[in-house]
Formats: C-alpha cells, structure tokens, sequence
C-alpha cells in the first residue's frame, strides 16, 4: 500500500480539485450542506450494500464518494468561516485522543466491554445530557433501536444472559397474541413494536446486526422472486394467474441455486 507521503499527497489533490470545483462549475458552485444532505445519505447507503455484498471494488468507488462529501462540506464550511478540513480533522483527534485514555493516559482496561462502557461515560463528562443524546433522531427505526440498547448497554442497563432476552422475546410475543385475540389495532402495534425491540436485542446478544441480517434476508427474498417470475415468463404464464402451488415449485427451485 501507499506510504505516508502519498497519503497526503492523494488528499492534497482531492483538496486542489475541489477548490477548483467549486469555483470554476456551475452545479459544483450552486450547492449547500441542504443540498447536499440527501446525496449523503444515497452515497452511505451505496457502501452499505457494497459492504453487504462484499464488494471490495465497490467500497473503494463509495468510499470514495463520501469522502468527497466531506471535503464538499468542509470547503463550504471554510467560505463562511465556520470550520474547515483542518479544523475538522483537529476536532475528531481530539475526541480520540480524549475518549481513548486506555490508549493516550494511564486507564487499564480489561476488553472492548470496558472501552464501550468508558466511552459513554466520557461523553457524558464531555456534557451530553443523556447517554441517549447521541442517536440521530433521523435514523432509521431498526438501527436506532440497535443505536438505543448499544448506548445503554454501555452503562450497565442490560441483561445478564442471552437465554434472559429469549425469554424477553417469547414474553412480548404472548402479549402480542393477546391483543391479536382483543383486536385493538393501536394496541397491536404497540406490542408489535415491542416484539420487534426486543428481537433487536437480542440479535446484539447473539452477535448480530438486525440491519444487515434483515438486509441480506431482503436479498435472498428478492433474488427468489425474480427467479420465479422470469421462470414464470419463460412457461409463457402469467404470474398474477399462477396458484401458490404454482409458484412454490418455481420457488423450491430458487432455493437450490
């Protein structure tokens, strides 16, 4: 791999480029953080399947693309006086040098438990008014419920045991049933949402992430049906027209590629 120097000499030339661009293109020159803010979250979201497939060439292309928008960001920031790339960088050493004492002071730890646990008592040192203050209320539910245990769990409020969440999910499953039974649809919600918090939970508990396992769930589903459609058009049948015993067969198929 590249050497320091390089390093430095490829983000220089990322920064030249964008001081180029931002005078010199129109689109380049027209754009705000506003503006900016849903390409950001289209570019995080490209890497996110990039990661998921395991598509090492892909993560370079997106990697990249954020990286951009972080440079975007830091030269608008810097027009206004506000922050830019040096600040930026400045500020997130800090934060590591600070909330990594293990690393940078005399704090012994015993495992990445303690660091977590550590990390969140630090940032409450730093001012934030709950342990809970850092998650994003923009996020999507799943991984905000996901952000949510992480960051309590960080200071002490968890369970002891797997086998305890299990029985946790099986808990809110029966209530769930209940209110299926009472057919109060705002009550079935309610326990519909608590079933799914703690499935969440549990998927911390047995290593993990309830985004991707669902992600990837969302594929195979995907790759399934697409499957029996274009086996469906193959037969010169209409997929609309087709029984579930049709269609099951097209998918038993599926699952065997």
């Amino acid at each position: 791999m590249n050497n320091r120097k390089e390093q430095l000499a490829a983000l220089d030339r990322l920064l030249t480029i964008m001081d180029e661009l931002r005078t010199q293109c129109p689109w380049d020159r027209k754009q705000t953080f506003e503006s900016l803010r849903h390409l950001t979250i289209e570019e995080t979201y490209e890497l996110a399947d990039a990661i998921l497939d395991k598509d090492l060439s892909g993560m370079e292309g997106e990697l990249g693309d954020l990286l951009l928008h972080i440079f975007f960001y830091a030269k608008i920031g810097s027009e206004s006086q506000s922050f830019d790339i040096t600040s930026i960088a400045n500020a997130i050493s800090e934060k590591l040098i600070n909330r990594h004492p293990h690393i940078y002071g005399d704090i012994t730890v015993a495992d990445e438990e303690e660091v977590k646990r550590n990390w969140e008592q630090l940032k409450l040192k730093e001012g934030k008014e709950s342990v809970l203050s850092g998650v994003p209320n923009s996020l999507p539910a799943i991984i905000k419920a996901s952000r949510i245990q992480d960051k309590v769990a960080g200071v002490g409020f968890d369970w002891e045991a797997s086998h305890q969440v299990l029985d946790k999910v099986k808990e809110e499953l029966e209530e769930l049933s209940d209110e299926i039974v009472k057919g109060d649809k705002e009550a079935i919600e309610a326990e519909f949402g608590d079933v799914l918090f703690s499935m969440i939970n549990y998927a911390r508990f047995l290593g993990v992430d309830p985004e991707s396992a669902l992600e990837r769930t969302n594929k195979k589903f995907t790759k399934r049906f697409v499957y029996l459609e274009q086996q469906a058009k193959l037969q010169g049948k209409n997929i609309k027209d087709m029984t579930l015993a049709q269609m099951e067969v097209y998918w038993q198929e599926a699952k065997n590629l």
